[in-house]
């Protein structure tokens, strides 16, 4: 069902021709474009003038197809917006449980739908926040957690089988996501009600941002432990979620971003394969999370193309039959590290932008930094102007009104279908390193990331890139905007608790709940998850149980590359 024939494409290209020859062409002799060449944030060329000859052979139900239908271009929903926006959530967490606690309950006041936690530094390496090694990092990047007592104080007074949890942890997920279980046991709910979203990607932090414990093996062995327990005992629980983000934040382009993510995504199908588990058992749960930058029409088609990529590599080469298995659903969080120090109100405007790319890419959550980010940890007036976009996006724009409807732009699809191609050109060249795990080890992605990064802040010294108020618009003005602060005696609330812990609980039962991680993590079959279940049961510490598998699995150092 192809969209033009022969004889309107060549009718179309006759026109064009003429247009440049004469309209243009004069144009141009009295007025000049304003810089040589245009380019994406990825610095893909952006031609002048898209048509139907730049997307000739796209075929409507092959390519486009319609909503909630393979292969899923315009969304993997049937109503997609226009049924229920997407999922409001903003990322949080500082200081002590207590802190973030209360951040929840304001946000949850102002219309927030889902928690999203973020963990301070010690905790996502999987230390006790009295660890020599946490120094200094206490409740800086995130809230700290060093037990299921801190777990229960996090979520006190709120009702965790009604809401939605994503949790921002990767080599200690298990762990995490066990404390957070059994809290919601505690409240009176059970495993199967729970519903939520574990990052839980550690492939990525080998190509990016590098939070890992334990060698790439052993890691995957406990993401694959995580699957397989969520598919038995929690159906409504998204047991990884396999992100693009920090590639992103990392410096990759879009393309970049797009191909190692689902490089990853399909590692780690393989790896569930090898455990024996069936494909449309656990890969409806998968889900993905990729960063919204500020080239509005590139972020749009790259969420349309990967939707498409992964429909049919599931399809096709996995044999996946359930149309579940082969939706791309994913968060999408605006960039980051495209927020400026400089002039931080204009990452306001930045933030709505991208928000509006996610969306009308056809977004399932959304996350909206705050303008503040680049100086601290979001203070409440800053998060709640990022929340009020999303809101503003949703009920004020009309941009939910309609599904996917920059779908038949000339410029969208074809960038849709160049972000494919190059994409699938990535994949084959990770494949041909022998998959992901021997790519990373090789330093292949990290690599590309870094060129990418590299060539990306050339274009801003010499100016080819503008970045307001930055490289121009400048002015030397010093922000004057309120910064968070956290409570100054919340560390020795925290260090107080934990000794509270250690000192009040059944350490005879505690030992041995250790002992028995340990066998179990020494034998390559067993599922480590109710191990680890039983352990917080008794109050082991994050750090106690991350010892055992530091002592057990060992500690990975990556090599150097550059």
């Amino acid at each position: 069902m192809e969209l033009y024939d022969r004889v309107s494409l060549t009718n179309i290209r006759e026109a064009v021709e003429q247009w440049e020859e004469t309209t243009l062409q004069q144009t141009l002799a009295q007025t000049p474009e304003r810089q040589p060449e245009f380019i994406t944030a990825s610095s893909v060329p952006i031609g002048r003038l898209y048509t139907p000859l730049d997307v000739a052979g796209m075929d409507y139900g092959q390519d486009l197809g319609l909503p909630g239908e393979y292969p899923f271009t315009r969304g993997v929903y049937p109503t997609m917006h226009r049924g229920r926006v997407w999922t409001m959530r903003m990322f949080s967490g500082f200081g002590t449980a207590e802190e973030t606690n209360a951040r929840y309950k304001y946000l949850l006041s102002q219309g927030n739908m889902g928690l999203s936690v973020a963990f301070d530094m010690p905790t996502l390496y999987g230390y006790d926040s009295d660890a020599p090694e946490a120094l200094g990092e206490f409740g800086k990047c995130g809230v700290a957690i060093s037990s299921l007592a801190d777990m229960e104080i996090l979520f006190a007074g709120i009702p965790l089988g009604e809401v939605s949890t994503s949790m921002t942890i990767n080599s200690p997920a298990a762990i995490i996501w066990a404390m957070y279980i059994v809290a919601a046991e505690k409240q009176g709910y059970q495993r199967q009600q729970l519903r939520g979203t574990l990052q839980n990607d550690i492939l990525k932090e080998f190509i990016a941002q590098k939070e890992f414990l334990f060698p790439p093996d052993h890691s995957m062995r406990l993401v694959v432990d995580t699957i397989e327990f969520g598919t038995q005992q929690m159906p409504l629980w998204n047991t990884v979620s396999i992100s693009g983000y920090h590639i992103r934040e990392a410096g990759s382009t879009a393309v970049q971003e797009l191909a190692f993510t689902l490089a990853d995504g399909l590692a780690y199908v393989d790896a569930c394969v090898a455990r024996g588990m069936k494909v449309d058992d656990f890969a409806p749960r998968l889900s993905f999370f990729f960063n919204a930058h500020n080239d509005f029409f590139e972020e749009i088609a790259k969420y349309r193309a990967g939707r498409r990529i992964w429909a049919r590599i599931l399809r096709e080469k996995y044999g996946a039959q359930d149309p579940r298995s082969w939706m791309l659903r994913f968060h999408t969080q605006t960039a980051g590290v495209s927020l400026t120090a400089q002039q931080p109100e204009n990452n306001i405007v930045r933030v709505a932008i991208q928000a509006l790319a996610a969306v009308l890419g056809g977004t399932q959550s959304l996350h909206t930094n705050s303008m503040d980010e680049a100086l601290a940890l979001p203070s409440a007036k800053a998060v709640t102007i990022a929340l009020r976009t999303q809101q503003v996006i949703a009920h004020e724009s009309g941009v939910a009104h309609t599904i996917d409807p920059l779908a038949g732009s000339f410029f969208v699809e074809a960038l849709t279908n160049e972000t494919e191609a190059a994409t699938l050109h990535y994949l084959k060249r990770i494949e041909a390193l022998g998959g992901v795990i021997p790519a990373l080890e090789g330093g292949f992605m990290q690599r590309e990331i870094a060129e990418a990064a590299y060539r990306y802040q050339q274009e801003i010294d010499s100016h080819r890139r503008t970045i307001v108020g930055v490289n121009e618009f400048a002015n030397k003005e010093t922000p004057a905007i309120p910064i968070l602060e956290m409570d100054p005696q919340g560390y020795e609330r925290q260090l107080q608790r934990l000794h509270a812990v250690r000192s009040g609980r059944d350490n005879q039962a505690t030992q041995n709940a250790l002992r028995r991680l340990a066998a179990a993590a020494r034998a390559p079959t067993v599922n480590l998850m109710e191990p680890i279940i039983e352990a917080v049961k008794a109050y082991a510490t994050l750090g106690e149980m991350c010892d055992v598998l530091r002592e057990v699995l060992g500690i990975y150092h990556e090599p150097v590359f550059f």
